[in-house]
């Protein structure tokens, strides 16, 4: 683990398989976990699917100002955050080009994009100045060759990675001489899959996809590697 102690952790997305695999790793890892969602009933139930150790919040993170309430809450009841794992996500495709729509690119700006802006912007500087600061996102490999087909889904998605690369920019000029003790990550999948997913298509084989607990190991290895390593890094974990 970085840093002295255990790290404060804030899993966003936290009410879906992604979020409740990678808030268990990371309490079970002996950091403190806040995960956030939307629903309040569904991010409850979330986070008692996780296990002891892990605080449920509610805030729509794609309000700049209910984020800024969200850190002050934090900072309440659960300290300074350390670091951020953003989970927030979402999927759109169409046949081709012509039939991209405005309400998909709506939903993928808003959800890939507009959260992981107000997040970073809230949450940097107490990510920068922490020494187990991380901040990380899961992309797609659908990046290294975009089709027609999920054009706005690769582009929202592309915006979220140049954002995080410029947000580790920034650790790098907030360390100074120093070194950068935080880093901001990429975590790339071709897909996620968990058990209820398998369970729900026992006829398909899910090839190169990542499961949930395995995205969740790997978060957990963010805070046991040195930041110089992890800052500005993209991660493939696909197969």
């Amino acid at each position: 683990m970085t840093g002295p102690g255990a790290a404060r952790v804030l899993v966003t997305g936290g009410s879906g398989p992604s979020g409740v695999a990678v808030a268990r790793a990371l309490a079970a890892a002996g950091h403190r976990v806040a995960t956030v969602g939307s629903d309040q009933a569904r991010i409850a139930a979330a986070a008692e699917k996780a296990g002891d150790g892990v605080a449920p919040f509610t805030c729509d993170l794609a309000d700049f100002d209910g984020v800024r309430q969200l850190r002050e809450q934090l900072g309440g009841t659960f300290g300074p955050v350390d670091a951020v794992i953003h989970l927030v996500g979402g999927w759109r495709g169409a046949k081709g080009i012509a039939d991209q729509s405005d309400e998909d690119w709506d939903f993928l700006e808003r959800r890939a994009v507009t959260t992981l802006r107000n997040v970073s912007r809230v949450f940097f500087d107490d990510i920068a100045a922490s020494p187990a600061g991380r901040f990380a996102m899961v992309s797609s490999t659908a990046l290294d060759k975009p089709t027609a087909a999920v054009a706005s889904y690769v582009a929202a998605k592309a915006a979220a990675e140049a954002w995080t690369m410029a947000m580790a920019d920034g650790f790098r000029r907030a360390s100074g001489d120093g070194g950068s003790l935080a880093a901001a990550t990429i975590l790339v999948v071709k897909a996620l899959v968990d058990d209820e997913l398998r369970r729900a298509h026992p006829e398909r084989k899910f090839p190169g996809a990542t499961d949930v607990a395995d995205l969740a190991a790997a978060v957990v290895r963010l805070f046991d590697t040195p930041a110089a390593g992890l800052n500005g890094a993209r991660l493939r974990l696909a197969d």
